[in-house]
């Protein structure tokens, strides 16, 4: 029982124990960042406008609409991103 409440314990406290030095390599560069956060936040706003049509709180042609948009701004920040890198 007490090998068990160790580990979990070794495990939990893991993220406490990191060094700054380990932190993701993506906070380098804040443009990315920023485009990377705007990406998801695009991703959950077409998820859950795709849950308000299935639950008929949009209809149809809103939905399509907004998906239109949604899923243009994702390309364009895709591309962003892709420049960054490239």
């Amino acid at each position: 029982m007490i090998l068990v409440v160790v580990v979990v314990a070794y495990f939990v406290s893991v993220p406490l124990r990191r060094s700054h030095d380990d932190a993701p390599a993506a906070t380098e560069d804040p443009r990315r960042a920023e485009l990377e956060a705007r990406k998801e936040a695009i991703y959950r706003q077409i998820r859950d406008a795709e849950l308000d049509r299935e639950q008929g709180k949009l209809s149809r042609a809103d939905w399509a609409r907004a998906d239109a948009e949604l899923r243009a701004e994702a390309i364009e920040i895709l591309r962003e991103i892709d420049r960054l890198s490239g």
